[in-house]
């Protein structure tokens, strides 16, 4: 017999009706809607699959990470570099080789943040973000700082995404699948090993659980489900650097926050150039030290 399952695992009735009246209200949306505000719910549900995949690594393990939007860019350069100049891109292999090239990528780079912690992880993540920000931003094979241009979007035998109810419902279903293999993911045992971890780390190794093997699978399936990546695209055919990191405007408290920043990043960096400046002294008085 199978084991009984945990009341979490059911959301209660009220949650469920909620959540199927509005799929079928955003199945039923391009029936009333306009073209802007199709365009507009698409981007909430690239958006969306974005966030999901974000609130595997800091919701569910506990890892925050400020380097997310790098894969999210790798994902669409993927599928820009594989797309054909003149004919449209076959949809069903670009996707699964962009969302490989990610998952790649964040498999290599989550090898060397997951051994870190705290506050160090925050701080490498971002490191990573604006290398791979910079690799295509000064590169000019990789499109540098004018980006690279998609001119026919992908397509698939009837699913054309030049077409904005095909997109729209393309960005429905990617949605709704990542959510319901997220949902399922979280409730296996692996992803209870996930719940705790970011509860107690400390306590998972102690009885028995690899948790480094844990976080760097996590952390490659977050950079691996970004399919949002390569949907937003197609719905914005232009890949440029600038989507490898944010850039939206600030909030004053984010402007705050950014020149406390800038102000202690300035300090070091003076503090640091006076070190070098003077390293032979700091040098002698490191040998007398010894």
């Amino acid at each position: 017999m199978s084991a009984p399952k945990s009341n979490l695992e059911h959301l209660p009735k009220s949650v469920q009706v909620l959540l199927a009246t509005a799929v079928v209200g955003l199945a039923l949306f391009p029936l009333m809607g306009s073209d802007y505000a199709l365009q507009s719910l698409s981007r909430m549900m690239i958006l969306a699959i974005f966030a999901m995949s974000l609130d595997l690594l800091q919701g569910v393990t506990g890892l925050v990470s400020l380097g997310h939007a790098a894969y999210f860019g790798l994902a669409g350069y993927a599928l820009a570099f594989l797309s054909p100049v003149s004919d449209p891109a076959a949809l069903w292999w670009t996707l699964p080789a962009a969302m490989l090239l990610s998952g790649a990528a964040a498999l290599i780079i989550g090898f060397f943040v997951v051994r870190t912690h705290g506050i160090y992880f925050i701080m490498v993540t971002m490191a990573f973000a604006q290398m791979v920000f910079y690799l295509f931003f000064d590169n000019r094979a990789l499109g540098g700082s004018d980006g690279i241009y998609v001119n026919v979007r992908p397509a698939s035998g009837p699913i054309d995404l030049e077409n904005k109810v095909t997109l729209f419902y393309v960005c429905l279903a990617s949605m709704l699948l990542v959510y319901a293999f997220l949902r399922r993911l979280l409730w296996s045992s692996f992803g209870r090993a996930l719940v705790g971890i970011r509860i107690n780390e400390h306590r998972m190794k102690a009885v028995g659980y690899s948790t480094f093997g844990y976080k760097l699978s996590a952390f490659t399936l977050a950079g691996a489900v970004i399919v949002s990546g390569i949907v937003a695209l197609t719905l914005s055919p232009m890949m440029t650097s600038k989507m490898l990191k944010p850039h939206e405007k600030l909030s004053w408290f984010g402007r705050a926050v950014e020149r406390v920043f800038g102000g202690l990043q300035r300090f070091y960096r003076r503090r640091l150039d006076g070190t070098i400046r003077q390293r032979a002294v700091f040098a002698w008085i490191a040998v007398l030290m010894i």
